[in-house]
């Protein structure tokens, strides 16, 4: 059988099982006694497993065949979800996408994966990949009576809980003498336990704890499915716990009581750590999911098919808009009727296609999760990333850019600008930092907006480093509004990095987020707030290939400038010009605006003008404004942006160039090159 043809399905299946592994495993992290988590990522392995097998890519169909069998042990109760499980697995999808990604670029999809098939098949055993922690536990869950004092209710409770198949355990936490904030640590503590758990009591009370009467000792008693491997593991994460021991309670221990006071507790707790439902609700919402559950119309297109529709689209554009032109000469009110039919048909038709190509920004947004809590792991810090608006949708174009510009602000907003645990607590602020992605439409564009509630910008720090590297002087330094020394850290070789790491400190990741997002027809701007975060927006263009522009005449030439860069346009007298800088300004609603005469920058053959005004067009880059001095002004249309190609890529402030209506080629502006 010819395999070849059914490649590319499988690359593109195998990318989505794939993805749908690293969801689901994040999922399992925060909640690792859901089962149907589990059998999520059982069935992406087992589908992945079955694809990569019959496509003869047996390296691949072995290792998922490994990561398996240790899903099947987690979800028959042979095996717990621990943190160093959760790793080996999370390693084994790594290993797993750098192989399809391998087959994607024309490989053989082998790689050398003998580490972690070793530590599935411990784990697979029963061993567990963190022994030294096993081990501590083992001498430390020895003992078997209770060592704090329980009334017979709590007793009670705790006899039923056994029978029921939970575990009893006694944690006793020592905290570090040079220990500031005692009670925010007891609340860290307390709020991992009440995840996994139910906590029956402690000593001392929870209220003298919060008063921080108690010295650097004390003991709580919960009632959990968890192994104490998982519990000591996470007390242990918690900054400033010197030492964590844990003791079974075994059944026994305690006089029974009547099963009516315990049995409403009972269940609670059970109902808290499966979180199933009871029966008559499952059947409910089965019966609502399959009355709600829609076929399936879609079906798989070829990248490239779309592109070559959009490449005929653009030459209908172009010929829609030289009828126009031939029906004004003309003024038949027929053909005039049918011009206007066949702009709205193909308005529509526009409208269809471009649709086609956009793509939900979920499909950069989804490797974001994986990154934060590796790069949060490797920095010791505490971060959840919050997502917002990943259904918004782009241009593939956009989509397929804007990926590693996001990656640089993720990683700047953890590295620098997300405190470690202990800072935030000083700080009076909780102890995980939270990252938020957030986009939305807005007109004719995409914002995506990177937040975080982190220590915010330093701006004498900045701006004494900026003025250190030459990028700015002393005097210009004065002048900067709060907005503009933000923006200085995008900045090529800019970095307030004291030492070099591999997540930062070269000064090289924001220079090129500017130029990637500039070069796309977006901007980015930065707001700050010492002490509470800070906030960069990108404005992006819905797409790339068809865009809407105002036409000027400068000279004999024609120009187009895009809208998404003008603010107006407007009529000036010459004797409103003014000189500042030797430069020519004009006062617009009271702000300093540079004239830009476009016959002197892209050097058009010109006479002396005895006009007395000037036609100009307001642009801007952020919060930089400037006038383009123009002829005139023809009016707005939609054209289609053609590339220059190679050997004329290297104009200064020209992206493109379009076809009009009459024939005649117009170059497009680049504002941001010009404001520059």
């Amino acid at each position: 059988m010819e395999m070849s043809q059914y490649l590319e399905i499988f690359i593109e299946e195998s990318k989505e099982n794939l993805q749908a592994c690293n969801e689901q495993l994040l999922a399992l992290e925060k909640h690792p006694n859901d089962l149907s988590i589990v059998n999520e990522i059982f069935r992406a392995a087992h589908t992945l497993k079955g694809m990569a097998a019959t496509m003869g890519y047996d390296d691949l169909a072995n290792l998922t065949h490994k990561m398996e069998n240790v899903l099947d042990g987690i979800r028959n109760g042979v095996l717990a979800v621990t943190p160093g499980v959760l790793d080996v697995v999370f390693q084994a999808v790594d290993d797993l996408e750098a192989m399809v990604f391998s087959i994607a670029d024309g490989g053989d999809g082998k790689r050398d994966v003998s580490d972690v098939v070793r530590l599935l098949q411990k784990i697979e055993s029963g061993e567990t990949p963190v022994t030294a922690a096993k081990q501590e536990v083992a001498a430390t869950a020895t003992a078997l009576e209770a060592r704090l004092t329980y009334e017979a209710y709590e007793q009670t409770v705790i006899e039923e809980a056994i029978e029921q198949g939970f575990k009893c355990y006694e944690i006793s936490v020592s905290l570090r003498e040079d220990c500031l904030l005692k009670a925010a640590r007891v609340y860290m503590v307390f709020e991992l336990l009440e995840k996994d758990g139910e906590v029956i009591k402690s000593d001392p009370p929870v209220d003298q704890l919060e008063e921080e009467r108690f010295d650097r000792d004390f003991t709580v008693s919960i009632l959990t499915m968890e192994t104490p491997e998982s519990i000591v593991g996470k007390v242990e994460k918690v900054s400033e716990i010197e030492r964590v021991s844990i003791s079974p309670i075994e059944s026994g221990s305690f006089r029974s009581a009547e099963e009516n006071i315990v049995k409403p507790v009972i269940e609670k707790i059970q109902q808290d750590l499966s979180g199933e439902p009871d029966p008559h609700s499952k059947e409910e919402s089965a019966e609502n999911v399959k009355k709600a559950a829609p076929s399936s119309k879609t079906i798989r297109v070829n990248i490239d098919r779309l592109d070559i529709l959009m490449n005929l689209f653009e030459e209908l554009v172009i010929d829609r808009g030289r009828l126009e032109e031939i029906s004004k000469q003309f003024d038949n009110p027929e053909l005039n009727e049918t011009v206007e039919r066949m702009t709205r048909i193909s308005g529509d038709l526009q409208s269809i296609i471009l649709n086609m190509r956009m793509v939900p920004v979920e499909t950069v947004f989804n490797r974001f999760p994986r990154m934060v809590r590796q790069l949060a792991k490797d920095l010791d810090k505490q971060i959840e990333l919050d997502i917002e608006g990943a259904e918004t949708e782009l241009d593939r174009t956009v989509i397929d850019e804007i990926g590693d510009p996001l990656v640089h602000l993720i990683r700047n907003a953890i590295d620098h600008g997300i405190e470690t645990p202990e800072v935030r607590t000083k700080h009076g602020k909780e102890p995980f930092g939270t990252v938020k992605l957030k986009a939305y439409h807005s007109g004719n564009h995409v914002f995506i907006e990177l937040e975080d509630d982190g220590a915010g910008i330093n701006k004498e720090r900045v701006l004494q480093k900026a003025i250190d590297k030459g990028i700015v002087s002393s005097d210009q330094a004065l002048t900067l509004s709060d907005r503009q020394i933000y923006e200085l850290i995008l900045s090529s070789g800019f970095s307030t990095a004291e030492k070099l790491s591999d997540i930062s400190g070269r000064g090289v990741g924001l220079d090129v987020v500017r130029s990637t997002i500039e070069s796309l027809g977006g901007s980015i701007t930065i707001d700050s707030t010492g002490g509470e975060g800070s906030r960069f927006s990108i404005q992006l263009p819905l797409t790339l290939s068809i865009i809407a522009v105002m036409l000027v005449d400068v000279k004999s030439e024609k120009y187009a400038i895009p809208l998404s860069s003008i603010i107006e346009t407007a009529i000036i007298k010459k004797e409103d010009v003014l000189h500042a800088h030797n430069q020519k300004v004009i006062d617009f609603r009271g702000k300093v605006v540079p004239l830009l005469f476009l016959e002197e920058v892209f050097e058009v053959p010109s006479e002396e003008d005895e006009a007395d005004q000037y036609s100009i067009v307001l642009v801007r880059k952020g919060e930089k404004t400037a006038a383009l001095v123009v002829d005139s002004f023809i009016g707005q249309q939609e054209v289609v942006l053609k590339s220059l190609g190679h050997y004329l890529n290297d104009i200064f402030a020209i992206s493109g160039a379009t076809i009009l209506g009459d024939g005649q080629v117009a170059l497009i502006i680049d504002c941001n090159a010009l404001i520059n």
